[in-house]
């Protein structure tokens, strides 16, 4: 079970609990006390068995967070470098649930369309081959679109999406294994702009042309030669579309042990 279905499950498991105790043995408890005196105002809680006071205490917690997250905003954490530089190793981040319309937890059936994904969004997902896992790149390619990727270039519909060299990456901490030096650039996706890393070590990776079909989307990493996405394995279906990445609320490097401070509180390109 992922964390959405053990968070619904505990607050069911808690509300069951807390509701029968309130409705089926408290008052039998209270008809079992003694009389009390005159102005004394009983309390409902008294005999209670421990599970019951855990349950009672837990589970508005738990509807709280797992509405928060099922419809709101969802927190996450970058394991790996595919989205260098844009997200680094050890970021926390906030990813918007309402941005491509609501869906229902657990199920992950949409019931509102509130908008559509739009080219250069950051989006997480849930990996094709293992819906469990939830994988997070940038969106390059609407339905529709004709791609190609070749010695690096990356075209779209025919019309080379231009990048401009920004200088040599420095790399730092978790960050550092085998990308310092790389050639970092800032491409221009339509009109949306963001910083992607070439390295100089190895070839383009992943070549080839697709053609993006109906409901589905082509994502791609922007550390381009370090990522495993759509030109491995495919396209990323509307319904395991999770939401859109917005904001770096926490970083944590690591290796060096500490917070990168500059980092908190940045949106996301």
């Amino acid at each position: 079970m992922d964390f959405a279905t053990i968070l619904f499950v505990s607050a069911v498991t808690s509300g069951v609990i807390w509701g029968f105790d309130a409705w089926v043995l408290a008052p039998k408890r209270q008809q079992n006390r003694p009389p009390s005196e005159e102005g004394e105002e009983a309390d409902p809680h008294v005999g209670e068995s421990k599970l019951v006071e855990i349950a009672r205490s837990i589970f508005p917690v738990l509807v709280i967070v797992f509405f928060l997250r099922s419809f709101l905003v969802e927190p996450f954490r970058i394991p790996s470098g595919s989205m260098i530089p844009t997200l680094l190793v050890g970021d926390f981040i906030l990813v918007n649930k309402y941005a491509y319309g609501i869906r229902l937890p657990v199920i992950e059936q949409k019931v509102v369309d509130l908008g559509v994904p739009e080219r250069g969004d950051v989006v997480v997902f849930r990996y094709p081959s293992q819906p469990n896992i939830d994988y997070i790149k940038r969106l390059v390619g609407l339905p529709g679109d004709r791609i190609s990727y070749y010695r690096k270039q990356l075209t779209i519909n025919g019309q080379p999406v231009p990048k401009e060299f920004s200088r040599m990456y420095p790399g730092s901490g978790g960050n550092v294994d085998g990308l310092t030096g790389s050639d970092e650039y800032v491409e221009d996706l339509f009109g949306r702009s963001h910083r992607i890393l070439e390295s100089r070590r190895r070839l383009g990776a992943g070549e080839g042309e697709w053609v993006v079909p109906e409901g589905h989307y082509f994502v791609m990493g922007d550390n381009r030669d370090n990522s495993h996405d759509s030109r491995m394995w495919g396209f990323v279906s509307d319904e395991f579309l999770v939401g859109k990445a917005f904001a770096i609320w926490m970083n944590w490097d690591g290796t060096n042990k500490r917070v990168g401070w500059r980092r908190i509180g940045s949106l996301i390109e």
